[in-house]
């Protein structure tokens, strides 16, 4: 019998992502915040999971992780035992004699659990907290070009956004989708005019012309389904979107 080390709560949505149940759910775990590579070793230290300083960790981590971004550029696939990565082309070619075209195709690096990370999953309860408040939630988005799904965004192109109460709705100044810079917190409003589709699971949009680097997603809306609400709330999907 397996022994319960960790626990993961979580609240349960409308799956607007299938339509075979118009009555079912899903579970999306609550996360008080995320952690960098610094707060790691430092809980690594602090724990006494590691013989070494948490700075010595984290400078031989960075040390890691660049080689390995290194190899993955060269083409090689990596197993960490942990998680497994490798460098994915996206894209159609014509013909047998048509070469790579960056406006086109795109590369992109995958990233899925190992064996170790696999083995910890009998260790984990999971805690359903019920039914989530009935508030705006994004649930997913796929970046049209690529396909690609939380993961790439491509600037000029269409975004699907998939949610629950996402519409985009209210006199609100700051209603609108916005794609919010990790790094400055720099925030990007869509145009209304290229916001293409506007419904309550589904807000499809036009990527603005955004810099490279990684970014999130927030819908600010007065939406609520029965009547507008006074002031705008805030869906954000708990994942980061990169530009390439």
């Amino acid at each position: 019998m397996s022994t319960i080390l960790h626990k993961i709560k979580a609240y349960l949505y409308d799956n607007v992502l299938t339509k075979d149940n118009p009555n079912d759910f899903i579970a999306r775990t609550t996360s008080e915040r995320s952690l960098n590579v610094q707060q790691i070793c430092l809980s690594a230290a602090n724990r006494g999971g590691a013989d070494i300083s948490a700075s010595a960790m984290e400078h031989a981590t960075e040390l890691f992780f660049k080689e390995m971004a290194y190899q993955l550029c060269d083409g090689y696939s990596i197993n960490t035992g942990y998680f497994t990565a490798g460098t994915t082309i996206r894209g159609v070619f014509d013909s047998p004699s048509e070469t790579f075209n960056k406006d086109k195709h795109s590369i992109i690096f995958q990233f899925n659990q190992g064996e170790k990370l696999r083995a910890e999953i009998p260790n984990i309860e999971v805690s359903i907290l019920g039914v989530a408040e009935s508030s705006a939630v994004i649930l997913q988005v796929t970046d049209v070009k690529s396909g690609s799904v939380n993961d790439l965004l491509t600037p000029g192109r269409n975004l699907k956004i998939v949610g629950s109460k996402i519409k985009v709705s209210g006199d609100d100044a700051s209603v609108g989708v916005y794609f919010v810079d990790a790094t400055t917190q720099a925030r990007t409003k869509v145009d209304p005019s290229d916001i293409v589709t506007n419904n309550p699971s589904e807000v499809m949009v036009i990527i603005p012309a955004l810099p490279a680097g990684t970014y999130t997603i927030e819908v600010l809306t007065q939406y609520s389904g029965s009547q507008t609400l006074k002031e705008a709330r805030t869906a954000t999907l708990d994942k980061q979107l990169t530009v390439e």
